[in-house]
């Protein structure tokens, strides 16, 4: 199998599984339990992956709040401001249409306590007009909430001059940083952040790991979304899973360390798979523009030929059509739509992610099989009829 779907999820690197080994076998201390030995070794380790996390995203350790992942730091983040200022404080929260899931429906939800959720449209690369949301912005705004990197297109959103817009209005911003984080450079003090939210699983640690990142100087109030202990600066609660988060600052670490030459490395596999595409498949179509994207992406239109039915045509190949909290929906992807595609168009189109441990012989294999599996599935005239 030929791993191409690093998007959804990335392998856990060994290095990764190294750190956490001991935390799952020998050491069984709570973090919270300082009382004791095993307790204090805990919770060592817990501050060592938070300073990891911290350096990562340019943030002081005391700003990163542990999670479950990116969805619920996304929740966090959302509903947690929204619901500390009070829907009379400021009643508009604001996102954009190819946000994933998780944001969108957690903007949608205010509406039912009394906020005016807003979804601003993009252009066909994915952009967001700076002028339409700051016409958007002229009700009293709390929150706006934009992604960093699409996770379905790779798309990187200029962040700059969102801040500006926001911060004017007197709103706060947050960014969805799980594709973006560890893949480019991220500071989340020069990107004016005031909040953001990344996913372990997404630089090859492990799943069921995440962080919120909330500015504290000047402070960023939220509420908590469940009651309990108060373990994370009052803001989230639960018993600390040491070796997941000890797991997640090792993958910070090497992402940090490494991130320059392996993206690089991965930018030219990416180029390496799109030239043999598209020498192969006349009328292959790229989704998005080439740049700025992130290295690892490409969402790439077959013409004449459903996506789902190349994936089931390459058995020995791990790709999608997109994001995989949308996958079992036959509806066409949000993010595609958004970007004005039709329904069939959305359809023909899959989500290539290249990652750490892929190979050139992975892509000139991937290239083979998709090669084929096209030739045989496409309809005469496929390429005229997509143009």
């Amino acid at each position: 199998m030929i791993y191409l779907d690093n998007q959804s999820t990335t392998a856990c690197d060994p290095r990764v599984l190294e750190a956490m080994w001991p935390w799952f076998a020998d050491r069984p201390g709570n973090p919270s339990s300082i009382e004791h030995l095993e307790g204090k070794r805990a919770a060592a380790a817990v501050e060592a992956a938070r300073a990891e996390v911290a350096a990562l995203i340019g943030a002081a350790p005391a700003e990163i709040i542990f999670t479950s992942g990116a969805t619920e730091a996304n929740n966090i983040a959302i509903k947690g401001a929204a619901r500390f200022a009070g829907a009379e404080s400021g009643n508009r929260v604001i996102t954009v249409a190819t946000e994933h899931k998780c944001v969108l429906e957690s903007v949608r939800d205010l509406a039912a306590e009394g906020f005016d959720p807003v979804v601003l449209p993009v252009d066909q690369d994915g952009a967001l007009d700076p002028a339409a949301l700051a016409a958007a912005m002229r009700p009293p705004t709390r929150l706006v909430s934009v992604m960093a990197a699409n996770n379905e297109t790779g798309y990187l959103q200029d962040i700059a001059p969102i801040a500006a817009i926001a911060h004017d209005a007197g709103a706060r911003l947050h960014s969805d940083l799980a594709q973006a984080a560890g893949k480019i450079p991220v500071d989340v003090t020069a990107w004016r952040l005031d909040c953001a939210s990344l996913s372990a699983h997404k630089l090859h640690g492990p799943k069921g790991i995440g962080a919120l990142y909330v500015r504290r100087h000047p402070r960023m109030r939220l509420a908590p979304l469940f009651s309990g202990g108060g373990q994370e600066r009052g803001l989230r609660s639960g018993t600390l899973p040491a070796p997941l988060i000890v797991g997640f600052g090792e993958a910070c670490r090497i992402a940090r360390v490494e991130r320059i030459p392996e993206q690089a490395r991965i930018a030219a596999l990416r180029d390496r798979l799109r030239a043999g595409l598209s020498r192969r498949i006349p009328g292959l179509i790229l989704n998005g523009p080439p740049a700025p994207r992130l290295a690892g992406n490409l969402s790439l239109r077959f013409p004449g030929v459903r996506a789902l039915d190349l994936i089931a045509a390459c058995p020995d190949l791990a790709i999608s059509t997109g994001s995989a909290c949308t996958s079992a929906d036959l509806a066409p992807s949000h993010v595609l739509t958004a970007l004005g595609l039709s329904a069939t168009q959305a359809a023909s189109s899959l989500r290539l992610g290249i990652g750490r441990f892929n190979s050139a012989a992975d892509i000139d294999a991937a290239i083979h099989m998709l090669t084929d599996a096209y030739a045989r599935l496409a309809p005469a005239g496929a390429v005229a009829a997509e143009a």
